[in-house]
């Protein structure tokens, strides 16, 4: 096989058999894909989630993950933040002429590990070449199932709801910018799939009303995003908002709101106030959720908007980040 990829790879004839039998088929290799059908036929429940995502981000290799963890750890928490348990995935894969094979190899190893992780299969894919300058682009498809009583929505967010984050925000967001500016730090993504976390909130008895993962955006665009869905106000604590000691001084020397950085590892529960530290010990005992706290409330007055209590006592409105933001951050 070539080492970097070539339109023949894309033409479904030898080539393309080639590269799905030496680089996809014993990483991400099961019982539904290696039938290698044209749909996968797979066991199923009367109620599911769907979800679809791309995942374009540069560069495509970063401090933490990669774009093959990120497409499926991206679509996992998609699928989590509705209730389900994610069951199975597909891949589209395009890829540009001149990419290296080995990067292809990395990144659906990355894949197939964090598949595993997350307890799901891949069971179906596609691959497609096309002109370009090496670079590789992933679509995901994901399926779940809902037990009766877990379907979570930000219909069910309730009045005296507390708010909790799972973790220090903008992780991802700064390392896919200090990559891109060669800035030296420590700083890792905090790409990863919380299945763990969420299937021990309702093992546990947490009534949780709603889960949202905070990407694209930060905590303030889903925060204002869900107010509006619910109708009701949400408060955030700025003293409260966890973020590490490196990210906190990389936004500062940039100019940035750590409020609108991009994570993609992290999430924000909605949970009744009874059941907030008991929710709390879960998610702080689960992967990744090491650095949780409890960051608000939820009330009915001015509904539909969130807001920011200060750490000077003042109070300041949460809205959607402006602009194009962090553009190819996943």
């Amino acid at each position: 096989m070539t080492e970097r990829i070539t339109k023949a790879q894309g033409s479904g004839g030898a080539a393309t058999s080639e590269l799905i039998r030496e680089v996809f088929a014993d990483e991400l290799s099961n019982e539904y894909l290696m039938e290698m059908e044209d749909a996968a036929a797979v066991p199923g429940e009367k109620r599911l989630a769907f979800t679809t995502d791309s995942f374009v981000v540069t560069p495509l290799f970063f401090r933490g993950g990669d774009i093959g963890r990120l497409a499926v750890a991206g679509t996992v928490n998609d699928l989590l933040c509705r209730g389900a348990e994610p069951k199975y995935l597909t891949a589209g894969f395009i890829l540009e002429e001149g990419l290296p094979v080995e990067d292809l190899k990395k990144a659906v190893h990355s894949m197939g590990e964090c598949a595993k992780e997350a307890g799901i299969k891949i069971v179906a894919g596609d691959t497609k070449v096309v002109e370009g300058n090496g670079g590789m682009y992933i679509n995901t498809a994901g399926i779940g199932f809902i037990k009766e009583g877990e379907e979570l929505s930000a219909k069910k967010i309730l009045p005296k709801d507390t708010v909790l984050i799972s973790g220090n925000i903008g992780d991802h967001h700064a390392a896919i910018l200090s990559e891109r500016l060669s800035i030296e730090n420590e700083i890792q993504s905090d790409v990863a799939p919380l299945c763990v976390m969420a299937r021990r909130l309702f093992e546990e008895g947490v009534e949780v009303h709603c889960m949202r993962d905070i990407t694209r955006g930060g905590i303030a665009t889903v925060l204002a995003e869900l107010a509006a869905a619910a109708d009701k106000t949400i408060f955030l604590r700025e003293e409260t908002v966890p973020a590490s000691a490196p990210v906190r001084s990389l936004a500062g020397i940039l100019g940035l709101d750590i409020l609108t950085m991009g994570n993609e590892g992290k999430a924000v529960f909605f949970v009744p106030k009874e059941q907030e530290e008991k929710a709390l010990s879960v998610i702080r005992s689960s992967p990744y959720g090491e650095n949780a706290c409890i960051a608000g409330t939820v009330t009915e007055e001015a509904p539909g908007r969130a807001w920011l209590k200060t750490g000077i006592g003042g109070t300041r409105r949460l809205s959607p980040v402006q602009g194009e933001g962090l553009p190819r951050i996943c």
